[in-house]
């Protein structure tokens, strides 16, 4: 998507047609060129958010080389109260915020957690930066996993990540540590996962699930465990945990479905590592790591000297 470079900003997205889109309807442009979606562009029309040139035109008008379509999307107040919480930024521009979520902390408030979350560290983080957006989370972690947690900074940015999930297109690699030694060096599960009990929180592998497939391959062979980087093909919730304890493996700490050896590690040995994707506005490739927590190299040490 080309722009002009001295309007760039989180809530407003322009585009600037060029030879061969000379003859296209506006429409066309919103959503053949811009990619917007149908229910963002009905809120924009709703809100009169679109301009041509600094104007308001036709749906069906014609465009010319050189004009300059505009959208601004509206800020959207934020209900989190502001918290001091350390938060660990690994990447940001105009339309993301990517941060590496230490574990024992909730991406969002609930009932059981109403505070110290995730969203009121960042709402902080924001009051400090002078920015305001609405946070919108594009994936979600456990409490007691740690690693890579994607916020969008607007509405389109949201919207373009969450179709990348939708098409496999975000490449998730977690670095998990499991009980045994995994018999073979690489492999996939596909198994279906659901909740057959509603009042239940555990999951479990059964025939009327959710199509999953973990994708999981040795990193190193420990005393008793074994050292994995699972790259998830689908995301369902505690896919990992789930499929590695079917499979024979549970990942150690986890009270769920793992083993748990508070000596070893107090929580789930799960860190979501990599995240790769295509910048919503740009669409350049992007590769973000992030350091593996202090409690899981410790238990890896642990292990090796057993």
């Amino acid at each position: 998507m080309k722009k002009e470079s001295n309007e760039i900003s989180s809530n407003i997205i322009t585009f600037q047609l060029e030879e061969a889109h000379t003859g296209m309807e506006l429409k066309e442009i919103l959503y053949e060129q811009m990619r917007l979606s149908s229910r963002l562009v009905r809120k924009l029309k709703r809100k009169k958010s679109i301009f041509v040139n600094d104007n308001r035109i036709s749906f069906h008008a014609k465009l010319r080389k050189g004009d300059l379509v505009k959208i601004i999307m509206e800020e959207e107040p934020n209900q989190f109260e502001p918290e001091d919480i350390p938060i660990e930024v690994v990447y940001e521009d105009v339309d993301l915020l990517i941060v590496n979520k230490q574990p024992g902390i909730v991406v969002h408030p609930t009932k059981g957690h109403p505070t110290g979350t995730m969203a009121n560290a960042i709402v902080y983080y924001m009051k400090e930066k002078k920015q305001n957006f609405k946070i919108r989370f594009v994936n979600r972690l456990d409490r007691d996993t740690s690693g890579l947690i994607i916020i969008a900074k607007n509405p389109f940015a949201q919207q373009e990540l969450s179709k990348q999930m939708q098409e496999n297109r975000i490449e998730k690699i977690y670095l998990a540590v499991v009980k045994g030694d995994v018999e073979n060096h690489e492999g996939t599960i596909c198994e279906p996962i659901g909740r057959p009990d509603t009042e239940e929180i555990r999951r479990r592998v059964y025939e009327e699930g959710q199509r999953s497939v973990t994708h999981y391959k040795v990193v190193n062979r420990l005393k008793g465990g074994t050292v994995l980087r699972i790259k998830l093909e689908t995301g369902r919730t505690h896919q990992i945990r789930v499929h590695m304890s079917y499979i024979g493996y549970p990942i150690f700490g986890d009270e769920l479905y793992g083993y748990v050896d508070e000596n070893l590690i107090k929580r789930q040995a799960l860190h979501a590592e990599m995240l790769s994707f295509y910048q919503p506005r740009t669409n350049d490739r992007v590769e973000i790591k992030a350091s593996v927590p202090k409690d899981i190299e410790e238990l890896i040490e642990k292990l090796s000297y057993r």
